[in-house]
């Protein structure tokens, strides 16, 4: 599992890495320009990915503190595999097909605040150590669910998979914006 995890934080530390040196010198004005109100300024497409990726965090908590309840639902591999497998394909599809996220995922970003990167740097690390902790969970095969619906589950594994993927989309619909 450790080749895995190796490559989930290399793909990490390489997006993080692009972000900074392609966004880092733009102006708070044009990382949070709207080129038109149904498409996320580059501020947004960042913020997104920290409000998203931070709704798995409590799930990684109780797992690690043993009180995750996984959904009955997860007890079936047919629909782990399933809707896991729907949900990356639909993130990695290099953005062909436009996707409305959930409330609960909306961006929330202020108007001239000049810390989403550095607030996506931090973030970063904070998602490399969860996935390092995780190493036990991901040799058992667990099964969680989305943050935004108990009723939809995947492997922990594919979940890592999605919020990588779902990371390269977002940094290439940002680097659209220039």
């Amino acid at each position: 599992m450790t080749t895995q995890i190796d490559k989930w934080i290399d793909s990490i530390d390489n997006i993080t890495r692009e972000a900074i040196e392609v966004f880092i010198t733009l102006s708070v004005e044009k990382m949070h320009l709207k080129p038109n109100a149904e498409t996320w300024s580059i501020a947004e497409n960042f913020e997104h990915l920290i409000t998203i990726n931070r709704t798995y965090f409590p799930i990684f908590e109780k797992l690690k503190h043993g009180s995750f309840q996984g959904a009955f639902i997860s007890k079936f591999p047919y629909f782990s595999n399933l809707f896991g497998n729907l949900i990356f394909k639909s993130v990695s599809d290099g953005g062909k097909k436009k996707a409305k996220t959930f409330p609960l995922w909306e961006p929330k970003v202020t108007e001239g605040d000049a810390t989403v990167l550095e607030r996506f740097q931090n973030h970063q690390e904070e998602l490399k150590k969860w996935i390092i902790e995780l190493e036990p969970f991901f040799e058992k095969k667990t099964i969680i669910h989305s943050p935004a619906n108990k009723l939809i589950v995947y492997s922990l594994e594919k979940a890592i998979d999605i919020i990588v993927a779902h990371e390269h989309r977002h940094l290439d619909q940002a680097k659209n914006l220039i």
